[in-house]
């Protein structure tokens, strides 16, 4: 019988005889334990030492416990962290959760379940180190494993991203939705010397209304109202490490001007705060817009599309690429077939190459996805493939007529399709799009589609 491991972990809690309790009990369990009794101290033994769980207590002197979460963010191989606390509220909980704490309890507890937890957060973090031991080793034989693709355009973009990703130069992605430009950012921070830096993202067009400032820069203590304590924003979370600005064209004019300011000046202020706080994360953008043209109608400012625009990475989409769609249809069989092996006849094939593909990459992996779920049998056929007909074959882009469609009717005949196929369910409608529902309900308003119309005219 193998030994069973011993967990090293430390345990930060203000009430001295609840600090022995546990200290105690998780020896006795074979865990190897050390007891602090202030967040101060925590964090200074949790950045001096190797632990692999920490359980801090949210009300502790000096530092709580969210703020020593908050700090460990920035460490390069921080604990799993279980938070515990005696009054514990909804908001506390999502807010550990955002933070990346493994779990949240509340006291009375039981010790037995302290247990339990300590050893599952230890599994996770055993897992997260044989995932990053076996990213090393693929790095090694593949550099850039986010993308397939055999196309020269692409190809070149990825021999660029592993040249710019040593430096610190901004980088502006572009491209159509669900062609890769996340993975992109992350291979770039992958390979930079910041990979072992947090990666913080902001979904721009998630983010606004007045709260905004104070998720970017973070807030002082006595900021305003309700400010019990400092709170560190995204820009500082992102210290160490890269800060990926998705859709940056929805930033607001008054945005876009404050982040400019941060990027010349190399620092910003929190909420209330009077220190300057430096900024050190790698600027990493993306849009599916043209930016040009809205700096052109004034909804985008120039100064500010200079800054972030020192190398442009431009990605085609999956229709220009069509060398690639059978080897990508190959790779997510693989993934969702459960260890079953599938494979594509003929007609499948030819109807995933001939098809335009608006939702790109991320279309065709819900496709194969739906597919594999779906079919009847191993192989699977064009009609196991929730595809419009009416969309397959290379005349689609111009409807039999000779004339070409602008890309803005083929997503809407697409769109429109695909609910009337669902019977409007648009949640399964977003997934087989490959874009989520509050993108979908947009759309929907955008082209001015009628449910109660639609299905009128189906009936």
């Amino acid at each position: 019988m193998t030994e069973a491991p011993r967990i090293k972990v430390l345990v930060a809690e203000d009430e001295l005889y609840l600090g022995t309790l546990l200290e105690q009990f998780l020896t006795s369990r074979g865990h190897d334990v050390s007891v602090v009794h202030n967040g101060a101290n925590a964090l200074a033994r949790l950045r001096h030492e190797s632990f692999d769980v920490a359980l801090l207590d949210i009300v502790m002197p000096e530092l709580d416990g969210l703020e020593v979460l908050r700090h460990l963010r920035n460490e390069p191989a921080p604990p799993e962290v279980i938070i515990i606390t005696g009054n514990g509220t909804v908001e506390t909980a999502i807010g550990a959760m955002r933070l990346g704490a493994y779990d949240y309890l509340s006291k009375p507890y039981r010790m037995a379940e302290i247990d339990v937890l300590v050893r599952r957060a230890w599994e996770k973090r055993e897992l997260a180190r044989e995932t990053a031991r076996l990213e090393k080793r693929l790095a090694a034989v593949d550099p850039f494993p986010e993308l397939l693709t055999q196309h020269p355009r692409l190809r070149d973009v990825m021999d660029t991203v592993t040249r710019v990703a040593r430096s610190m130069t901004s980088v502006l992605i572009t491209g159509e939705s669900g062609t890769g430009k996340e993975l992109v950012a992350r291979a770039i921070h992958r390979l930079s010397e910041r990979g072992k830096g947090p990666l913080v993202d902001i979904a721009c067009a998630a983010i606004g209304g007045p709260s905004v400032e104070t998720e970017l820069f973070g807030y002082e203590n006595g900021a305003f109202p309700g400010a019990a304590s400092q709170k560190s924003g995204l820009l500082e979370l992102a210290s160490g490490g890269t800060l990926f600005m998705d859709e940056v064209a929805a930033l607001e004019p008054r945005l876009q001007g404050a982040l400019l300011r941060v990027l010349e000046n190399g620092s910003f202020m929190r909420g209330g705060g009077t220190q300057k706080v430096p900024m050190n994360a790698r600027i990493i953008t993306a849009t599916n817009k043209d930016l040009e043209s809205l700096v052109a109608s004034g909804d985008f400012r120039d100064d500010f599309l200079y800054r972030i625009n020192t190398v442009r990475l431009d990605l085609p989409p999956l229709r220009e690429r069509r060398c690639d769609i059978a080897m990508l249809a190959t790779t997510f069989l693989l993934r969702f077939g459960g260890g079953r092996m599938r494979e594509l006849d003929d007609d499948a094939r030819e109807a995933l190459e001939n098809y335009d593909w608006p939702g790109n990459v991320r279309e065709l992996r819900n496709v194969i996805e739906r597919a594999v779920l779906l079919a009847k049998s191993d192989a699977i056929s064009a009609s196991d493939l929730p595809i419009p007909a009416f969309r397959v074959g290379r005349g689609a882009a111009n409807n039999g007529t000779g004339v070409l469609r602008p890309l803005a009717d083929l997503e809407r005949d697409h769109i429109r399709f695909v609910l009337d196929r669902v019977n409007w369910h648009q949640g399964r409608a977003a997934a087989i799009l490959g874009i989520s529902s509050k993108t979908l309900y947009r759309k929907i308003r955008e082209y001015g589609f009628d449910r109660s119309h639609d299905l009128q005219n189906t009936t």
